[in-house]
C-alpha cells in the first residue's frame, strides 16, 4: 500500500498548482491517497489568495482520493503540520509530506515508497529526506545521517512518536549532553540558535524540534544525494524563506534506488560534506558577500 501524501498549503496559488502538477506527474499518484490541508487567512490581506488556493485544491484529480482540511482560523505553518501528520499517521502508520513550495522529481514517490518499506522495521531509521541542496559530487545516491531535512519527507507513526514540541527541553538536553557543537556540525550552522529562538517565540519552527527530538534518539535519517525536490519558495513568497538561491537544487529525472544501507550508522563522509557544505556557505564572509549581491541587485531583505 502506498504511503499517504500531505500538502500544506497557504496563500501561494502559483507555488501549489505547481507542487500539485509536479506530484500528478508521478507515476504513483493514481495510488496515492492526498490530504491536503490549507491554513486559514491571517488576515485580510491574505484572504484573496487563501480563496484562490482552496478553488484549486478543490479540484485536484489524478490521485486515489483527496481529502481536503479547510482551517476556519490561522493555525500556522508548525501547528498545521504537527496536527496533520499526528492525525494521518496515527491512521496509516506512514506519512510523506510536502509544503506548496517544493516541486518533486517525476519519480519522488516511488522512491519514498520504497524507502518506508525498506527501512519500516529499522528502529534507527526514522526519517525519509529526498532533497539535496549540497550539490556536493561525492554523496552517494543514498546515505544515513544524524540530521532532519524538511523539504519533502517521510517517516512512521513509531518514530514520530518520538516528536517532542517542547522545544525547551530539547535544548536543555543538547546543553546538558553537550551535544550542540555535533547538533549544530561542528559549529558550522546555528541549530542550536535554531531552537532557541523557538523558545523564546522569535520563531515557530517544527523542524527544528524534530531534528532535535531524533538527534537525542541517537536515530538517523535516510538522504539523498541526487536531489527529488526542488524548493521552489526562495522568492520572498514565504514565510520561512528569504531570497537568494543558497539551496537551490535540480530534479533528477531517473528513478532512484533504494538499497538498504548496512550497517544501520551514519556516514561520516556524508556528515563531513555537509561540514563544509555550512562552512562555506554560512561564514561571515559568505554572508556577507551574500548581502552585497543582494543589495547591488535591490534586494534589501535579510
Amino acid at each position: 500500500m502506498t504511503a499517504p501524501i500531505l500538502l500544506f498549503v497557504y496563500n501561494r496559488p502559483a507555488h501549489t498548482r505547481e507542487a500539485v502538477e509536479s506530484l500528478q506527474r508521478n507515476l504513483l499518484a493514481a495510488e496515492s491517497e492526498l490530504f491536503v490541508y490549507s491554513d486559514g487567512a491571517k488576515d485580510e490581506t491574505a484572504q484573496k489568495d487563501v480563496d484562490e488556493v482552496r478553488r484549486f485544491v478543490r479540484h485536484i484529480v489524478g490521485f486515489k482520493n483527496v481529502t481536503l482540511v479547510e482551517r476556519e482560523t490561522n493555525c500556522g505553518l508548525a501547528r498545521n503540520i504537527i496536527d496533520g501528520v499526528t492525525s494521518v499517521i496515527r491512521r496509516y502508520g506512514q506519512v510523506i509530506v510536502l509544503e506548496d513550495d517544493l516541486v518533486v522529481a517525476p519519480h519522488f514517490l516511488e522512491f519514498m515508497n520504497d524507502a518506508l518499506d525498506t527501512y519500516r522495521d529499522t528502529p534507527r531509521v526514522g526519517h525519509i529526506q529526498a532533497c539535496d541542496f549540497t550539490g556536493d559530487p561525492t554523496l552517494p545516491d543514498t546515505f544515513l545521517i544524524k540530521w532532519t531535512g524538511s523539504w519533502g519527507w517521510a517517516t512512521w507513526q513509531r518514530a514520530w512518536q518520538h516528536f517532542n514540541p517542547d522545544g525547551k527541553a530539547l535544548l536543555e538536553e543538547l546543553e546538558r549532553r553537550k551535544l550542540t557543537r555535533a547538533f549544530d556540525f561542528n559549529g558550522t550552522y546555528g541549530y542550536t540558535r535554531m531552537l532557541r529562538r523557538q523558545t523564546e517565540g522569535k520563531n515557530n519552527s517544527w523542524a527544528i524540534r524534530w531534528n532535535a527530538s531524533l538527534f537525542l534518539q541517537d536515530i538517523l535519517s535516510l538522504n539523498v544525494g541526487k536531489s527529488l525536490v526542488m524548493n521552489n519558495g526562495f522568492d520572498g513568497s514565504g514565510t520561512n524563506c528569504g531570497g537568494g538561491n543558497l539551496y537551490r537544487s535540480g530534479l533528477y529525472p531517473q528513478r532512484l534506488p533504494v538499497e538498504k544501507i548496512e550497517p544501520i550508522e551514519e556516514n561520516p563522509a556524508a556528515r563531513a560534506a555537509y561540514v563544509r557544505y555550512y562552512a562555506r556557505t554560512n561564514s561571515f564572509m559568505a554572508k556577507a558577500i551574500r548581502r552585497l549581491k543582494r543589495t547591488l541587485k535591490g534586494d534589501f531583505g535579510a
